[in-house]
């Protein structure tokens, strides 16, 4: 079912759904990469869904920044797609720039201390997926830290310190085991009694800082 995947959840999609999905896209036809991107192995990720998409799964691909960088939007048949594993940062390290090196090994230490497994999104993830080029020197990098409650007492400061030595932008989120998403600097940076925004595939919500760092439920 379309409401059984989340937030950043990649999806593999049978050949034929795809190519009849493309096929019904005219304005699709003349963008480099599309019609072949499933045939070459490559993983869409779950989009918010759109009126009249009511029982499909919404997806998306983005395309390389030379390519336009477009994103792009399709709705397909639950049958269709299923689940791939998450990446993980540890399998990205040959796809990392020379210069993020010494940042990633420092993060990937963090998490293990914390019992914490980033997942890369954005260019560093697609660029390893897929083989095209999306990073660039401007490029951050983007990381979702899966927490299955309380969060780690002193990750945030330490991920804070890692990013202050770095060559670029850590951006990113904590997933929440319900799915939810909040930004990790936003987090770090609430006082107490402060809301921060979690983002979930279907709504926003505001929740009290204090309880999603003590792991508590919605």
């Amino acid at each position: 079912m379309a409401e059984a995947y989340r937030r950043h959840d990649l999806l593999d999609v049978e050949p034929d759904a795809w190519r009849a999905a493309v096929a019904a896209r005219a304005d699709l036809a003349a963008l480099p990469h599309v019609a072949a991107w499933v045939e070459e192995g490559r993983p869409v990720i779950l989009r918010r869904s759109h009126p009249g998409e009511a029982g499909l799964v919404p997806v998306g691909l983005p395309l390389p920044p030379r390519d336009g960088k477009r994103r792009v939007g399709l709705a397909l048949p639950p049958e269709s797609v299923r689940l791939r594993p998450p990446a993980r940062l540890t399998d990205m390290r040959d796809t990392c720039p020379a210069a993020w090196v010494r940042t990633v090994e420092a993060i990937v230490a963090l998490g293990a201390c914390h019992g914490l497994a980033p997942r890369p999104f954005g260019s560093l993830l697609w660029q390893s997926l897929t083989g095209l080029s999306y990073l660039s020197e401007k490029s951050d990098l983007d990381l979702l830290w899966p927490v299955s409650g309380v969060v780690p007492p002193g990750f945030l400061a330490c991920l804070a310190d890692i990013e202050r030595r770095a060559p670029m932008r850590l951006d990113g989120e904590l997933l929440l085991p319900d799915g939810g998403g909040v930004n990790w600097r936003e987090l770090h940076a609430a006082a107490p009694g402060d809301t921060v925004l979690v983002k979930h595939r279907d709504r926003l919500a505001l929740r009290a800082a204090a309880g999603v760092l003590a792991g508590d439920p919605e």
